[in-house]
């Protein structure tokens, strides 16, 4: 038993009825404005790189920070020590 043309479209009707029901497919049109695999990636690998950078950036000013606090600590406690008045 063969198909006839007048089967084929029967069920192109059959499945074109069921794409009209069903409106959760996905179409083209629906993701056009999406970028690509490579674009995708090469956003998030920007964005990560930046990333890595921001948190180095942070560790090295807590660092900095600490060794401030550090010298503002000795500093007081050499101006007591000789009894100069803080210039703050």
């Amino acid at each position: 038993m063969t198909l006839t043309n007048s089967d084929f479209k029967g069920v192109k009707e059959i499945v074109n009825e069921a794409i009209e029901e069903n409106d959760t497919l996905v179409r083209k049109d629906d993701i056009k404005h999406l970028p690509t695999k490579e674009e995708f990636y090469d956003r998030e690998d920007k964005i990560m790189s930046e990333l890595k950078t921001v948190r180095e950036e942070i560790t090295t000013l807590s660092d900095l920070n600490r060794k401030v606090n550090d010298h503002e600590e000795r500093i007081e406690k050499v101006e007591t020590k000789l009894g100069i008045q803080p210039t703050i």
